[in-house]
This record gives C-alpha cells, structure tokens and sequence, in this order.
C-alpha cells in the first residue's frame, strides 16, 4: 500500500493500475499480473520503492516469455535487440569496452565464482562492480560496487536516469521497454560506467550465447563453472545443449578457464572454443596451489566451493596479469586450438589467500544459529547443486547435533519453481530423516504491506500453491505414506494452509507463516513479528518443536525461497 500511494501521488498512469497494484501490496506478492504495464516517467521526488513498483512493470509475462524462447534461435535478433536498447539508454558497446570485464557462465556455481574473483580483486585495492542474479532480498544486491549493494539513494538515482532515456525513446521504437532482466544488465553498465571501477565482474543470467550479457565484445577473461542440466527449455534438454550455450561467451583471442566437465561436455567447450579461437584452459584441483600458509581456507562452507575457488584464482590471476603486466605478451596469442590446455597451479599470493578466506556470498551453504534455531540455507534447485547441498548440510549439521544441548528436531522447508524435477530433488533429502517436511510458496508474507523487491507476477499464486501441494505429495510417495488427496486448503484470516491428514508434513500460504509455525516463538527475531494463531489441532502437532533443545532448518530448492527467508531472520538484510 505505501509504495502503491506514493506512486498514485506522482502520476495519473499509475492510477489506471490501482486495483490490480493494490491487491499486490496487501497480499505481497498474492497476485496475478496487472494487465497493463503502463507506467510512469521519472518525476523528481520519487523515491526507492517507486523505482522497484515501476521497474516491476518490466517483469515478462508468460506469452512474452514464450516469444522470447521461440526467439532465442536467432542470437541475432537478441543481441541486436540489446544493442538497441543500450543505445536508447545512452551507452555503446565499445564503453563496455573499458570496464575490464571478467565474464562467468556456468550451471552450478558461477555466482560463488564471481564472489570469490571480485574479493580476491577487491582485496588488492582495486575499485570493483559486481552483477549478478537473482537478488535475495533486495534488487540493490544485484548491482555491488566495492562488494557492497549499491545504495537506495544511488539506485533511485541511475534508474530513472536509465529508465527516462528508454521511456523518452520509446513510442520511435514501436512502443517497446526492456524486459525485466536486460533492464537490470543495462543499469548495472550505466552503474558501472558512472562510478568508473577499474573492473567489472559480470555473471551471466541463462546460458551464456543468447544471453543480454553476452553484448559484451572485448572482456578481459571469461570462465564457466561447473555444468549441469538446467533451463532445459531454454537452453535444450542434454549436457552437450548446454554446454554449447554456455561456451558462446567464449570470445576470438580471449583467455577462458574451465573446471573439469562431464566428458561429454567438455567435447562441446573444445569445439567451441577452437570455433571462435577462444583459448580454453582447464583449472587445477585447488589442492595443487601451494600457498606459504599451507591449505587454502575458503570464506564459502562446502567441498564443491574448492573447484570454484581455483576456477576464481585463474580468472583473477589472468586479469591482474594483463593489467600490471599489460606489454607482455600473455600466451593466449600463442595456442594450440586443437586441444584444451591444463592450466598451471601457480603459488596464491598473501593477498589472494585472504580473499579466498573473506568471501562471503549469502543465501549459499549459510548457517544462520538464532538461540535453540539453526537455519541452514542453501539455494540448490538443480540435482547436482542439490547433490552438493545434501554432503554440505549432513556434514554441518551432524557438527551441531554433536553440540547440541538435547534432542534435535529437523524440519525441512522447501520449494522449487519452473521446469525444474522437485520429486527428484526431494528424493535425494529423504535420507536426512527430516522430522517435518514444510512447503510454501516463494511469497514472503501474507500482509497489508508492499515487498516490492520480491513481488513476482510471471507466476500466478494458483500454480504456485499448486506446486507446494505437488511437493508435498512427492515427499509423502517418498516417505511410502500414500498419495494425501485429503489435503485441503484452508485459508482463514490469513492463517496457513495445512495438511491435516499427517502431522509430518505441512503446506503454507507463505515464507513468515511457514518459519513461524516451525520456530513456535522459540526465534526472537520471528517473534517480534507477532504471534502465528492456529488451531488447537494444528497446535498440538507442533508439540516436538516445542520439547526439542534445539530446532534445525534446512531452507532449500529455491534460491527465492531462501532470499524470502533471509529477508524475516536478517532484518539487517532489509534495510
């Protein structure tokens, strides 16, 4: 409602959009997408949440999202699509020319990649951007200069420098904004450009050929983490799909580092790369550096951060090489393209160690202790970072259990979105013995207040509830405890939905509800919020988790889903 009012305050064209804008604010997020996507210029005065309402109205729907796969055949039409809109905005491409860029694509992993190579790089002195997605609480994170989100104050004040040139410019361009995420890509370059870093470390959003990021021409280094079966209607439905999207952001003479890939996939990068003339090194076990302080300690808890970490020394080894050492001849121009070369382990200096150490990346193998709670939280939505957040999650929380004051009760909670094989997923977390499997959808809470920043109209709530309840049944086939076609859903005053037939499983209407039902007032930040009222049967199940000495979550298969719980248990995170 109040980002809704001040928006109203400033422009008659929003107010065509007051029904549809004012049941999104109430139910934060429990809506379907407003029909129109009018909205109005830039007028002096409005502030941060009218930047994020407006840049809401971007967001695809679902037939656009459909144009836009039948149009990811012709990378053409897409790059040249950007290019456009950059002009619009006032940027070309030989400007991002001079942002030093470092670009990773990758399936699992690239965002930790990013985050280990801008620290590492942050940590010798050097002015950083950072662009990465999805955000977890707020769009700001998104855009990191220095590592930091970039403020409200900044954001507001390149957005509507950004958005005004492209709504100024649009009724000669057949009426057309940027999409959602090109919208994004193109700020974070104004950013960029405008605070003039002396590098900018970009992380691809899908795939890597046809993806908006890909204008970029000239990067200094590019790197893919580790692939895997994702985005399978956008990217194809095989590893060697993938793997031949993911390596068109190799670019002609340009130094590229890989860690070791299925064999199949790795074929796919050679190609590639002896197709563009790209470079293409693999990176050693991170166990071959040899550091003076012995075993390199990562900031980022998990076995899989180790291919990573060495993956980030290479990216951030090769750009400082070009940029200290920029008259000599880095052996990228001398190669032979008819294989793919093992990179050499060199010795991390003091300082790289340090940022290996330092890294922080929220929302990836995060242990979050609020007094008798855990909260374990990962974003692993694919079967292979899931794999990893499986080994991650058994290791540290058996640690905890071992220090644990009594008896522990573990609860899982869980969502997964889009194309994306949830009951597999689930399959793999039974052998956890969660005492209760929780579901909701990725909406934060359900209350008269506006969480622009998460608001999401490219799904409805129905399909949304629909795939909680999907779940649930897929863990309960799991657990051999039959198909619930009992559950009901019952919505009263905004209390959660529950599956009334079994007391080890449970579906609610949001992330709050959700964490608060499973904490039973027993996390004092949760508390704060209010008290959950359910009924007296409903309470009654909960009687584990009140007798428990401690209470152990693991938040998992969405990465929103774990932003959407960072946003309740780290108010810091909010503001």
């Amino acid at each position: 409602m109040e980002c809704m009012s001040r928006v109203l305050h400033w422009g008659s064209v929003f107010a065509a959009r007051l029904p549809q804008r004012d049941w999104t604010c109430r139910l934060a997020g429990l809506s379907l997408r407003a029909s129109s996507t009018e909205t109005a210029p830039h007028t002096p005065g409005m502030e941060y949440q009218d930047a994020i309402c407006t840049l809401n109205t971007l967001q695809t729907n679902a037939s656009a999202l459909e144009q836009v796969r039948r149009e990811r055949c012709n990378p053409q039409v897409q790059l040249q699509a950007m290019r456009g809109f950059l002009e619009r905005a006032g940027i070309t491409v030989e400007e991002l020319d001079h942002l030093n860029i470092i670009h990773v694509t990758g399936t699992k992993g690239k965002g930790s990649t990013c985050a280990f190579t801008e620290q590492i790089l942050r940590s010798y002195g050097f002015c950083t951007g950072f662009y990465s997605s999805p955000h977890l609480v707020q769009v700001r994170e998104r855009i990191r200069i220095n590592g930091q989100p970039i403020g409200k104050e900044l954001f507001t004040k390149y957005f509507w420098q950004v958005y005004g040139r492209l709504y100024e410019t649009k009724d000669a361009h057949g009426g057309t904004m940027p999409a959602y995420f090109r919208f994004l890509t193109i700020l974070a370059f104004h950013v960029f450009l405008q605070e003039k870093v002396d590098l900018a470390v970009i992380e691809v959003g899908i795939g890597g050929a046809y993806d908006c990021t890909n204008i970029i021409r000239r990067p200094w280094v590019c790197g893919i983490s580790s692939l895997g079966i994702d985005h399978t209607q956008i990217l194809g439905d095989t590893t060697e799909k993938i793997a031949w999207q993911k390596g068109g952001i190799f670019k002609s003479g340009v130094p590229a580092f890989t860690v070791k890939q299925p064999e199949e996939a790795m074929a796919v990068l050679k190609d590639r790369a002896k197709e563009i003339s790209c470079p293409l090194w693999v990176c050693p076990e991170l166990e071959d550096y040899k550091a003076d302080c012995g075993p390199l300690h990562l900031g980022l808890a998990g076995k899989h951060q180790r291919s990573n970490a060495s993956l980030a020394l290479q990216l951030s080894h090769t750009w400082l090489q070009k940029r200290c050492l920029p008259d000599q001849s880095f052996p990228s121009t001398h190669f032979d393209n008819t294989s793919i070369l093992q990179a050499t382990p060199f010795k991390p200096t003091p300082i790289m160690v340090k940022g290996l150490a330092e890294t922080e990346w929220h929302g990836r193998n995060q242990t979050l202790k609020h007094g008798a709670v855990t909260y374990f939280l990962d974003g692993a939505h694919t079967m292979r970072s899931m794999q990893a957040c499986l080994q991650w999650f058994t290791e540290t929380a058996a640690q905890h259990e071992r220090n644990a004051s009594g008896p522990v009760t573990r609860v899982l909670l869980f969502n997964a979105t889009g194309e994306r094989d949830s009951a597999a997923m689930l399959k793999l977390l039974v052998p956890c013995h969660f005492d209760f499997a929780v579901f909701c959808p990725n909406i934060t809470e359900a209350i008269t207040s506006c969480n622009a920043d998460q608001q999401n109209f490219n799904v409805s709530v129905e399909n949304m509830l629909t795939r909680c309840l999907d779940n649930e049944r897929s863990w309960r086939l799991h657990h051999s405890l039959g198909d619930n076609q009992g559950t009901q859903l019952l919505i009263e005053g905004g209390l959660p939905l529950i599956s009334e037939k079994k007391a080890d499983t449970l579906v609610f209407p949001c992330i709050l509800s959700a964490l608060q039902w499973i904490t039973q007032g027993r996390d004092a930040v949760l508390a704060a919020k209010g008290v959950l009222a359910v009924k007296p049967n409903i309470a009654a199940k909960a009687a584990l988790l009140r007798s428990a000495a401690e209470i152990h979550v693991l938040i998992t298969g969405s990465l929103h889903l774990v932003g959407g719980a960072l946003k309740h248990l780290d108010p810091e995170s909010s503001k």
